[in-house]
């Protein structure tokens, strides 16, 4: 049971140690405390800290139905085949009326159940379109603090607003299937710019050499992605999976970024998140004359509402 924010505040540094020890009971108290934002969580961010930086933080996204929890449970027992701790965040959609989620990720990655050195943590996605939360960056850091070697995100859907993952996750996997409709051409315009790496799972089905082709010729189309590489895989066989396990390697050998370069990039994306609903409770919550003239700007045509919300970012 999670202790009161008092009491975890007056145990914090044995905490701290419990986790860097790989206690699991330790690191769930952890990932609470931070997923909540809890009275303790201060503290606790401000003790884990020296021991940040470490982990790599690998992104899986893609349309529902791609496959994404039967492929981040293969790459998983690849992970620990080779001898690396794994930490997995798993956003599920959560309904707009209660906040709650069903949490079905975890049900598609039990081979693992089991396993120390595979901690899977479910997280709501609470509404945020992205499809990521302020919480799924703190959960990296608690999984880097007790000490994983990769962080795993599992990111909802695909779309243009998915941005998150991209400024969040270290390396980006985008994923699609054969059969699902227009979403090859929803990639074709924006989703494929934040990917590393692009996968077709569920290869074995038909229509999967047609998907493979679409994708390939839109990363040879592109002008920022045109060596981002396409893979196959069939995640229920474990087919494609070392590929994908080359694949990030070689992503990450190849980049130039620091440790520090990195965490500030996820600093950036939490400053954007605080950002924008300060803005957005001010606009939408305060009985505001200058809120009112802008709006009355833009109902008469003076102003447009990018032109407003600059006029408004500035004055705040």
């Amino acid at each position: 049971m999670t202790a009161t924010g008092a009491e975890a505040a007056s145990a914090g540094s044995s905490l701290v140690e419990r986790v860097r020890a790989g206690e699991l009971a330790a690191i769930a108290r952890l990932l609470t405390e931070l997923e909540r934002l809890s009275p303790a969580a201060p503290k606790l961010i401000a003790e884990i800290a020296p021991f940040l930086g470490r982990a790599q933080v690998v992104g899986f996204t893609g349309p529902p139905g791609a496959g994404k929890s039967t492929l981040v449970n293969a790459y998983i027992g690849a992970l620990r085949a080779a001898g690396k701790t794994v930490g997995v965040i798993a956003v599920d959609p959560s309904s707009p009326i209660s906040g709650g989620a069903l949490l079905g990720d975890r049900v598609r990655m039990n081979d693992h159940t089991d396993d120390d050195g595979v901690f899977i943590r479910s997280l709501a996605s609470r509404g945020h379109v992205g499809g990521l939360t302020p919480a799924a960056v703190r959960m990296i850091d608690a999984f880097d603090a007790a000490g994983k070697d990769v962080v795993i995100l599992e990111t909802v859907g695909a779309g243009q607003s998915e941005i998150d993952v991209a400024q969040v996750a270290d390396i980006r996997i985008v994923l699609n299937a054969p059969g699902l409709g227009d979403d090859i051409q929803a990639m074709k315009s924006g989703i494929l710019d934040i990917a590393d790496i692009l996968v077709v799972n569920k290869a074995d089905l038909a229509g999967a050499d047609k998907t493979f082709s679409q994708l390939a010729s839109a990363v040879a189309l592109s002008s920022v992605k045109a060596n981002t590489p396409v893979l196959k895989t069939v995640a229920t066989k474990g087919e494609g999976i070392a590929e994908l396990v080359a694949e990030v390697n070689a992503v990450a050998e190849g980049r130039s970024e620091t440790a520090e370069t990195r965490r500030r990039k996820r600093a950036r994306r939490l400053l954007a998140w605080a950002a924008a609903d300060l803005i957005e409770a001010q606009v939408r919550d305060r009985s505001d004359p200058r809120i009112d003239a802008l709006c009355d700007n833009i109902l008469n045509g003076r102003s447009s509402p990018e032109e407003a919300a600059k006029a408004l970012f500035e004055a705040t």
